[in-house]
């Protein structure tokens, strides 16, 4: 039997027993395992493409806690896409500027989004409840419109066998098992996956000896809505680093650096929180404790994250640590990436063979997440009296020369991963700007009173500006829709895509990512760059 008690914040999706339980096995397209934001962004994105997709969750809904709270720009953008994000930026705390101490002294400040013109902030900070919740309304709102998209709380998968041409699932339920098959199974069941154990594969990395200690607060407060990060921070017994932000709801997140050899239970005892919070706070400021824990964490990842009919995703694939909010936010991006291929394969479209750069893909901004954090880590926990000394020195220029700042590393913030080299990417044949190069996501730009992304359709797209294109509607099957637009009075988009050049035309895959770009293009060449991106070149994966 399955155990539904705990802190729940919103429950979306009582349970309820299906007749699925009470007859054979049942074949779907797409079976996810995990409700949080991975899987519920996923089963929206497929569901909106009209792909039949089952969740399975083992709850009933969004659990209390302390979770991910620090969503991206690239997020946003997505979750834009997806019907959900101005409920994200509405509710959540905007924030673009960052500040750094050592001490009591201000090391420098920073602002992640100094250029205007984009539709959304360089970060929101929100409750990683309310995420999954704004999720899982647009999926109600979907499925209303008939999308294909089932939720089945409480839910727990306790087996897994693989067969020839589907996977097969033991589900355990209030009113006892029963079995469900899926043609394609996506594990997002959390860095603890059940799923990743019952097929044995390994989750290498590295184990970081450190225990921080998260409070979440309550309280009015006049501290600006920016990111405050300390090195060796002034209030007494705050540890050896200690981070502030602010959450929507009147809720502060706090973080102390405790070391490695503590006592947990003690650590935790509402006395000894309170006196680190008073500390940081000032005497006379009221507040309530909403939540505390202690983590550790660790940066791993699996070997591949596509294991024949299995996919993993967010956690469940990779883990790192919190510093740079590159969990949640990485995860996002690795169902953005997985929802159109698996769409198009199921509907014949694309050979198999195209998700196999699923893995290919992720694993690379896997790696790029787990460098950059393993550097945040090491630059925070200084592991020799070395170290420390050049950390220090460090900060010590940081506060006057400007030429330091890049090497102080409070946690490098999440940014979208540019797929370069890999078996997707069509030819590169302007010489445009960087930041829309070929394996980039697309880059938001102003058009008059709206923006460049609100005008991508969902699938593949001809980009055009000051330039025309072949007259393909589509290639192999799948739609190719048109965009033409003019750099005249938009300096911002001739900025950010052609650079010194007078024209350029982008082909821009469903998850936006730029697949080739060039001065102008013929039929052929279109052509060519839309089979590699569907994987069928000979040189894919």
């Amino acid at each position: 039997m399955v155990d539904v008690r705990y802190d729940i914040a919103f429950r979306l999706y009582p349970y309820e027993k299906v007749p699925d339980q009470d007859l054979p096995p049942k074949r779907h397209p797409v079976v996810i395992v995990g409700g949080g934001p991975i899987g519920m962004a996923l089963a929206l994105d497929l569901g909106r493409k009209g792909t039949p997709v089952l969740v399975l969750d083992d709850h009933e809904g969004v659990g209390q806690g302390s979770r991910a709270i620090c969503f991206a720009k690239r997020t946003l953008e997505i979750a834009d896409r997806l019907g959900a994000g101005q409920a994200m930026v509405d509710k959540g705390v905007v924030w673009n500027v960052g500040k750094v101490f050592h001490g009591d002294d201000q090391v420098f400040e920073f602002n992640l989004q100094p250029e205007g013109g984009h539709k959304n902030p360089a970060f929101i900070n929100l409750q990683q409840p309310y995420f999954e919740k704004f999720i899982v309304d647009e999926i109600r709102k979907a499925q209303d419109d008939g999308a294909p998209i089932e939720i089945r709380g409480c839910n727990a998968v306790t087996g897994l066998t693989p067969a020839a041409d589907h996977v097969v699932l033991t589900v355990e339920t209030p009113d006892g098992h029963y079995q469900v098959e899926a043609d394609w199974l996506v594990a997002c069941d959390g860095a603890r996956s059940p799923l990743r154990d019952m097929m044995r594969l390994s989750f290498d990395g590295r184990v970081f000896e450190d225990n921080f200690l998260i409070a979440d607060v309550k309280m009015t407060a006049d501290f600006p809505t920016e990111r405050w990060f300390w090195f060796e921070p002034p209030f007494k017994d705050s540890g050896q680093s200690a981070l502030l932000h602010k959450q929507p709801d009147d809720i502060w997140r706090i973080d102390f650096q405790l070391g490695w050899d503590i006592d947990r239970a003690e650590e935790l005892k509402e006395e000894n929180v309170r006196a680190r919070v008073d500390a940081m706070l000032g005497e006379g400021v009221a507040y309530t404790l909403e939540w505390t824990s202690i983590y550790t964490f660790q940066c791993r990842r699996m070997q591949a994250f596509r294991h024949d009919r299995v996919f993993f995703a967010g956690d469940a694939a990779h883990q790192v640590s919190p510093f740079g909010a590159r969990g949640a936010n990485s995860g996002i991006q690795d169902a953005d990436n997985l929802a159109w291929k698996l769409d198009l394969v199921i509907r014949g479209l694309a050979p198999e063979r195209l998700l196999d750069s699923y893995s290919e893909e992720r694993v690379h901004g896997a790696d790029e997440n787990i460098l950059n954090s393993t550097r945040a880590t090491d630059f925070l926990t200084p592991k020799s009296e070395m170290s420390q000394i050049f950390r220090n020195a460090v900060l010590a220029l940081a506060r006057e020369h400007a030429f330091a700042r890049p090497l102080v590393n409070s946690g490098r913030l999440s940014m979208p991963c540019v797929y370069d080299g890999l078996s997707l990417n069509g030819p590169d044949l302007l010489d445009g700007p960087k930041r829309t190069r070929v394996g980039a996501p697309a880059v938001d730009a102003p058009l008059g009173e709206s923006h460049l992304l609100d005008h991508l359709p969902e699938g593949f797209t001809l980009l055009c500006i000051d330039a025309s294109a072949p007259d393909l509607e589509a290639v192999d099957g799948v739609s190719l829709t048109h965009l033409n637009l003019s750099a005249e009075g938009n300096p911002l988009l001739a900025d950010r895509y052609l650079g010194d050049a007078e024209g350029a035309v982008y082909l821009l895959r469903p998850d936006q990512h730029v697949v080739a770009r060039w001065p102008a293009v013929s039929a052929d060449e279109v052509r060519a760059a839309m089979q590699t991106a569907l994987g069928k070149d000979v040189g894919c994966p």
